[in-house]
């Protein structure tokens, strides 16, 4: 009787152990494309990645540490911290966009983004980095160059690249915010998809 009543025990204490076990975390640092601008939080992108990483067996789950207005710079000052408390398996890089549409330098974008993909592989973390695009009206060295530093970097650093975060979002405009910037909720899953398809490979 002793010994069942013992076998009980242990295995109600190894399937504690299992679903106390923490999930695999994914950190994505980014901008207000990540930061459900101007729409529910729980329709923005970031968040249905949570929903369908909660999903998988085992789990994972999404940490959205975005803030609309981050720039390279201030994203760079708060990872470590970022890295520290979640220790994420992967972290995904979405920045560049208001360096941009502030005219900052390239060069400082460049050497932000680099140092954050260095401190997160320092981290054991694997890296997406996701690219953006500006407007026309910001004229083609810049738009070229911002293009450039993505697929430099992502190719120097081994980071997995989404090179454009709103692909076959950004020119519906039945799926934008009238900024012309943003998307709408019903734009977020497209945008899921997109990052997904590069993300998925980093969860293995």
């Amino acid at each position: 009787m002793r010994r069942i009543l013992w076998l009980l025990l242990s295995m109600f204490a190894m399937v504690a152990t299992v679903q106390a076990a923490p999930t695999k975390t994914v950190l994505v640092l980014g901008d207000s494309l990540s930061a459900a601008h101007n729409i529910a939080t729980d329709q923005g992108w970031v968040h249905l990645l949570d929903v369908r990483l909660g999903k998988m067996v085992p789990a994972w789950t999404a940490i959205n540490a975005s803030i609309s207005g981050e720039t390279s710079l201030s994203g760079r000052n708060r990872l470590p911290a970022l890295l520290e408390k979640y220790r994420p398996k992967v972290v995904v890089i979405e920045l560049g966009a208001n360096d941009g549409l502030q005219g900052l330098s390239l060069a400082d974008l460049r050497a932000n983004l680099a140092a954050m993909i260095d401190e997160s592989t320092a981290a054991k973390a694997k890296v997406l980095l996701l690219g953006i695009e500006l407007p026309v009206n910001y004229g083609p060295q810049y738009r070229d160059g911002l293009r450039a530093i993505y697929a430099d970097l992502a190719r120097q650093k081994h980071a997995a690249l989404v090179p454009f975060l709103l692909a076959g979002v950004a020119l519906k405009p039945e799926l934008m915010q009238d900024d012309g910037l943003h998307p709408l909720a019903a734009g977020e899953p497209i945008v899921l998809d997109t990052v997904w398809g590069k993300l998925q490979p980093l969860l293995r």
